[in-house]
């Protein structure tokens, strides 16, 4: 029914917290935030490209 999981799991928010830090990461990249390429294999490209670059950077 939604609401509050019954039980606090570290592994499950860690996870998710790397997922989330990662997608804000990506949001810097002004063609990635608002959609600048609107067609789908476009806007991949520059997905991979940017992730590629962060992983680089780390």
């Amino acid at each position: 029914m939604g609401g509050r999981p019954p039980a606090f799991e570290p592994t499950v928010y860690r996870q998710r917290n790397i997922v989330e830090r990662s997608i804000n990461r990506l949001k810097q990249w002004r063609g990635i935030a608002t959609r600048f390429h609107k067609k789908a294999h476009y806007f991949h490209a520059t997905l991979t490209l940017a992730s590629i670059l962060l992983w680089l950077r780390t």
